[in-house]
């Protein structure tokens, strides 16, 4: 299919399920619109009034936002100065009494020259080597979406080829709506009974994001009317039951079935996946390829501390919630200190009559006043009457973290300061430790526990609007920081031998991140158990592909992860890219398998480990679950975002074995 014909097929419709044909008309009088503007992100507002009134001249150079680096705190505006925001306003208030009097209530697609145009302004001029991967999920562009190029049968309708997809969480989702888009015969297995992954399972008190909520969203599935900055569990939870809906993939999810083993057959070409199904009777299907988006954040995993089967109470995971807990009057203990416990400590604290956080380290947070607010009055306004401002807030979001606070965590070699990598990173922490002692101003005795000992960006920083220091405040809670020798009936024996009677105990202690793909068994060419190939230290070429184990592809696999940079959206769907490019070359070649080289992969990770090491999670004395059991970063991507979207957009045959 020509380049031409696939542009103008992509042209006809958005790829955004969320897109709107219209939106409401303004008929508010200029004292309401002035108040918009004057209470609105300036960048994405300028560009969504470009695009409505198709005046790109108030995209003017002078007005560019400058975005200075981020350490700690980003600046309003992109980092605009009064006067650049004085006349943005004027051009903005202008055009938005225009929007209204003209009666503009859809906005047209765009052209590459006026994306480019918008770009080169969003961006401040950078390179526009970014171009390519932002017009990936600028929803007025359609001709350069991630949907895929190709249908099964325009490339060959007489072959049977079949996908299976493991898991149904948001790697699982995006792999079926492209595989749809491709026409593709797909079935996605899910152990559990709701789509959602993450969301679907988590349900502690509390849980909620901390990534900006309209970065946080498929490219293809671009929600404008989030209620909160930082949505609740909950919300995200129906946003991907409506993405499912929406996208048409639910008639193609077998729930209640989990997939306890795949296995190449080599004689047909094909995976042999074993499963039970509702009902416990096992079954056994074949497939041309596979398709894992297991996730890395499934299996709970508990503390080693003896005695834990001894506890009389409660105990719970935060990612197995019982919703039947009551804590009223009860004496809570939370083990951990990380994103869930951060969650979860704030959301109980007032309800129970003794709380003992025990804590590992302490976590560094970035000051985020408003965490827990609703969407601003002036976004959801624009949001339902400016034509696709929620998509052009979405894609301001996303360029800021695109590179995002990377630089603070880069490693400068000549740095010999301890417990930093480099003169920035230095001056965050410095920033960071001394807005804690401001926080614990009024408990001096608390902020040599609460000071973390170790190199900011080591580990995924938190989001702090205050509560933490509140609830660690509290008279009711008690920090622990002696560590658990033992557990006994009665509660937890600390390192200093006090015992801590309790009624429930919470582990908000992670997961067995880097145990990739675990419990599923699979076994690819000449008998190679994948788990035995790996040893504990998961790799795959882009976290997709491993040698020995053709067409089988790992959705959001290992070093795909991000920390200060990127999207999870992100990696998933430039994964998939590579994913469908592969399986268009099998249909266009008529082969039954793609088996990446082993030397490519050696290649691949030798670079990667070595780019890990120059940053602040990959330093030696920083303890993180990025790291698997021999120390080696497993699960972070270290370059700059765009040099995975360059790495996915198609695929080497030269890096691979061609089985006919």
């Amino acid at each position: 299919m020509s380049e031409s014909l696939i542009e103008t097929r992509a042209a006809d419709k958005l790829d955004d399920l969320y897109a709107r044909d219209s939106y409401t008309a303004i008929t508010d009088d200029d004292a309401k619109l002035r108040q918009v503007v004057d209470s609105t992100d300036l960048p994405p507002l300028m560009i969504a009034l470009a695009a409505a009134t198709g005046d790109y001249s108030m995209l003017r150079d002078e007005l560019r936002p400058p975005q200075p680096p981020v350490d700690t705190v980003g600046q309003p505006h992109g980092g605009m100065d009064e006067a650049q925001r004085t006349a943005a306003r004027d051009l903005a208030f202008d055009a938005l009494r225009r929007v209204r009097d003209e009666k503009i209530t859809s906005a047209k697609t765009l052209s590459d020259e006026q994306a480019t145009q918008i770009l080169d302004w969003l961006t401040n001029g950078a390179t526009r080597e970014y171009h390519p991967m932002l017009m990936h999920d600028m929803s007025l562009v359609p001709q350069h979406s991630g949907a895929p190029g190709f249908t099964k049968d325009e490339v060959d309708a007489q072959r049977n080829f079949t996908v299976a997809v493991i898991g149904s969480g948001v790697a699982g989702m995006a792999a079926a709506y492209r595989l749809k888009q491709a026409g593709l015969d797909y079935t996605v297995f899910e152990k559990g009974n709701e789509v959602g992954g993450t969301w679907w399972k988590n349900t502690y008190p509390g849980v909620r994001l901390d990534t900006p909520n309209y970065a946080y969203s498929f490219s293809f599935a671009q929600r404008d009317d989030w209620p909160q900055q930082f949505s609740e569990g909950a919300e995200i939870h129906k946003y991907t039951r409506d993405v499912a809906q929406r996208g048409g993939i639910t008639e193609n999810i077998q729930m209640g079935t989990e997939v306890l083993s795949a296995e190449w057959d080599e004689a047909t070409g094909e995976w042999v996946l074993s499963m039970i199904v509702d009902g416990g009777q096992v079954e056994e299907r074949r497939f041309n390829a596979i398709l894992s988006a297991v996730g890395q954040l499934d299996r709970p995993k508990f503390p080693e501390t003896p005695g834990r089967e001894k506890f009389a109470g409660v105990q719970v995971h935060s990612a197995e919630w019982d919703p039947a807990i009551d804590l009223t009057g009860k004496k809570v203990a939370v083990i951990g200190s990380g994103a869930s416990a951060y969650q979860i400590v704030p959301a109980i604290v007032d309800q129970v009559s003794e709380l003992k956080v025990f804590q590992r380290s302490s976590p560094w947070m970035l000051p985020t006043p408003f965490y827990y607010e609703d969407m601003p009055e002036s976004v959801t306004y624009l949001v339902e009457h400016l034509p696709q401002f929620g998509q052009w807030l979405r894609l301001w979001q996303h360029w800021l973290g695109v590179e995002g606070r990377q630089h603070s965590t880069a490693a400068d070699p000549n740095w010999t300061k301890e417990g930093s990598v480099s003169e920035i990173n230095e001056r965050v922490r410095q920033e960071l430790t001394e807005m804690l002692k401001v926080q614990y101003a009024d408990r001096p005795d608390l902020l040599p526990k609460v000071t973390p000992d170790y190199i900011v960006g080591g580990k995924r920083m938190l989001r702090d609007n205050g509560v933490w220091s509140a609830s660690l405040k509290k008279p009711q809670t008690t920090l622990v920081t002696e560590g658990m020798v033992e557990m006994t009936e009665a509660g937890i024996i600390d390192g200093d031998g006090t015992l801590h009677e309790l009624d429930v105990i919470i582990y908000a202690t992670g997961f067995q991140a880097s145990e990739f793909l675990e419990p599923l068994r699979v076994t690819g060419t000449n008998g190679v158990d994948l788990h035995e190939y790996w040893a504990g230290n998961a790799t795959a070429y882009a976290g997709v592909t491993v040698p020995g184990f053709p067409n089988l592809f790992i959705v959001s696999g290992p070093n795909t992860g991000h920390v200060v940079n990127g999207s999870l959206f992100s990696m998933i769907e430039y994964g998939l890219t590579y994913i469908l490019d592969a399986i268009h070359i099998l249909l266009e070649k008529d082969l039954k398998a793609l088996d990446l080289k082993q030397e490519v992969l050696d290649k691949f990770v030798t670079d990667l480990d070595a780019a890990n090491r120059l940053k602040a999670w990959g330093h030696p004395d920083v303890k993180t679950w990025y790291k698997n059991k021999f120390g080696r970063v497993s699960q972070i991507w270290p370059y700059p975002i765009v040099e995975y979207w360059n790495v996915t957009r198609s695929v080497d045959t030269s890096q691979y074995n061609e089985v006919h």
